[in-house]
């Protein structure tokens, strides 16, 4: 079975975006970069929200820049090969290597946790919050030092908690800690 991993940079008090939406705070340095690229490297399929869909669609043709940064070039051509399932109820279409679904976002992730191959990456708060509570098997925080004091949280309010076991942790040059965390089994 596939792995659905929900993957973010967070701020400290751990918002995705500020309260105008603001992400800049969040643009990664060569080093973590280049991270991001080996860890996308290992995805199936990323799974976007309109939102983050729009956002990443700078990368269609982000390696089309010469003077862009290799480490930028890198990323550009792994998300073009990528493919991308796009859950949206206003888009009208979505580009090369992008599937939309319109209806149904928890039992198209289920069905495609069935199938064979690499795991599946969640990216925007939006989609994942719909997912949470049961079908992410794992968690990526990039934390930066930053408080933002409001935005879009990483977590959505939840009807239970949610308890986790930590499974990796590093920290950048940048300052930002990553931190992995995977739910805990029950009876553990």
């Amino acid at each position: 079975m596939r792995k659905l991993i929900y993957s973010m940079g967070v701020s400290l008090d751990g918002f995705i975006a500020g309260p105008n939406g603001d992400i800049d705070w969040s643009a990664p340095d060569e080093e973590l970069h280049r991270f991001h690229n080996r860890q996308m490297r290992e995805v199936g399929a990323h799974l976007c929200g309109r939102k983050l869909y729009e956002v990443m669609a700078y990368w269609d043709t982000a390696d089309e820049n010469p003077s862009a940064p290799e480490h930028e070039l890198e990323f550009a051509r792994i998300w073009k090969e990528i493919p991308k399932i796009v859950f949206s109820r206003t888009l009208e279409s979505v580009g090369t290597n992008a599937r939309l679904v319109r209806e149904g976002a928890g039992e198209e992730v289920a069905r495609l946790k069935e199938q064979p191959g690499k795991d599946l990456a969640v990216g925007g708060a939006g989609l994942a919050s719909t997912l949470i509570e049961r079908l992410v098997d794992e968690y990526r925080l990039f934390v930066s030092p930053v408080v933002l004091g409001g935005g879009t949280p990483y977590f959505p309010a939840l009807d239970e908690r949610i308890e986790l076991e930590l499974v990796e942790t590093r920290t950048f040059g940048s300052r930002v800690v990553y931190v992995r965390y995977r739910p805990v089994e029950a009876g553990r």
